[in-house]
């Protein structure tokens, strides 16, 4: 145990250079997913079967492709074709992607929760479509959403670690450097374990924080 704490002591700064890029990607990566997601939600639910079929025909494209594959995709392939990104943007824009899809179906039930009563009333005052949905749709469909939307956080932070399958110096990447370096392994990844438990636990008790309050409703 001695030992465990003197190599933390030793390689904590090191990982932590790893937990800031962690963060960077899983704020950046839910941030772009936010959008699209909710930009695929809208087109689902506009009741315009053109944009309703080309919104699920994406999303199912989407979920059917496997991250790591999105990421090389991103990463080793896009520079053939004249677009080359550095491997942070291609982290944050391969998970961004990747998680659209899992917003994008939050977002869609929050929306089709709501009481169509209340969507056909906003209409009988004459709120067009676009209106009905900012005023009256989307603020109740946020209370909804919350709890999902915390455990797709909770996973995209865990996932940021493909990022380094794409040389992203995430923690997942600093800790797999410094164990092959030391052959520590086991102080080294209980170390990381425990790192990413301490970002996991607060969005965890969020979560139930918002499950607890939408359950009182």
């Amino acid at each position: 145990m001695k030992g465990f704490w003197h190599d933390a002591a030793e390689f904590f700064p090191i990982l932590m250079n790893g937990v800031v890029l962690t963060i960077v990607v899983t704020i950046g990566s839910l941030l772009l997913s936010t959008v699209l997601g909710l930009v695929w939600a809208m087109m689902r639910v506009s009741g315009i079967k053109a944009l309703s079929m080309i919104s699920a025909s994406l999303i199912n494209v989407i979920r059917g492709i496997p991250i790591i594959v999105l990421l090389f995709y991103l990463y080793f392939v896009m520079p053939d074709l004249g677009v080359t990104l550095s491997a942070l943007q291609a982290a944050i824009l391969g998970l961004g992607i990747a998680y659209s899809a899992y917003q994008a179906e939050n977002f869609r039930a929050g929306i089709e929760a709501i009481d169509k009563g209340q969507i056909e009333a906003a209409q009988s005052i004459g709120m067009g479509w676009w209106l009905t949905m900012r005023r009256v749709v989307l603020p109740q469909a946020v209370r909804i959403v919350l709890p999902p939307y915390g455990n797709v956080m909770i996973m995209m932070l865990k996932d940021s670690s493909q990022a380094s399958t794409i040389t992203v110096a995430e923690l997942a990447l600093q800790g797999k450097l410094i164990a092959s370096s030391t052959f520590k392994n086991t102080n080294v990844f209980t170390l990381v374990a425990l790192m990413y438990l301490t970002m996991s636990i607060p969005l965890i008790l969020l979560v139930r924080h918002f499950e607890k309050r939408a359950g009182k409703r």
